[in-house]
C-alpha cells in the first residue's frame, strides 16, 4: 500500500539492516530515513561535558545509536518526506522507538514543531538524570545549523551566549 503525502508517494514500512549515517539518519535499502519528531546534534558539532571540555556530541550519538541498534533489524513506518527528499519515519529496534530512545540518552532533542511533543516526557527524564548533552552545554541543533549556513565554523556555532543549560 502507497501512502500519499503532499503529492508524493509512501512506500510501506521499511525492515532491514540500517546503518547510521548520522544522529538521527539511517539507511536502510539503500533508502535514507529521518527520524521524525527528534533532532540529534550534527556530526560536525561540538558540546561541553560536565567538565567543561568540548567533545563530539553529535558523532556520539550516531555512535550510540549504532551500538544500541547492534546489527537487528530495524523496522520504520514513513510520515512524510523533508526538503532533502528523505522519508521521515518513526523507526524502531527491538520494540523499542528509536526517537524516544534517543531523546531518554540525552543523544537528540525532542523537536517539539515536529513531534507536538511526542518525545518531552523523555527530553525531562533526560535532563533531569544529566544524561547526554545535559551533563553539560550545547546548542540546539537547529540553531547550530542556521549559525553554519552563515558562519560557516563548527567551533564558533558550537558555544554561543544562549548555550543549555
Amino acid at each position: 500500500m502507497l501512502l500519499l503525502f503532499s503529492g508524493e508517494a509512501l512506500a510501506d514500512d521499511f525492515v532491514g539492516r540500517a546503518s547510521v549515517v548520522d544522529g538521527d539518519t539511517l539507511e536502510i535499502q539503500g533508502t535514507r530515513i529521518r527520524l521524525w519528531g527528534v533532532d540529534a546534534p550534527e556530526s560536525s558539532q561540538l558540546c561541553r561535558g560536565e567538565d567543561s571540555s568540548q567533545y563530539r556530541c553529535g558523532a556520539q550519538a550516531a555512535k550510540d545509536l549504532d551500538a544500541f541498534i547492534a546489527r537487528r533489524p530495524v523496522s520504520c513506518s514513513p510520515v512524510s518526506f523533508d526538503a532533502y527528499g528523505r522519508t521521515i519515519a518513526t523507526c524502531s529496534a527491538g520494540g523499542t522507538d528509536l526517537g524516544e530512545w534517543l531523546v531518554r540518552k540525552g543523544l537528540a532533542l525532542d523537536w517539539p514543531q515536529y513531534s507536538k511533543g511526542r518525545y518531552d516526557g523523555a527530553q525531562r527524564d533526560a535532563e533531569h538524570g544529566g544524561r547526554g548533552i545535559w551533563k553539560g552545554s550545547y546548542v540546539e541543533p537547529w540553531l547550530y545549523r542556521a549559525c553554519i549556513r552563515t558562519s560557516g565554523k563548527p567551533s564558533d556555532c558550537s558555544d554561543d551566549a544562549n548555550a543549555h543549560p
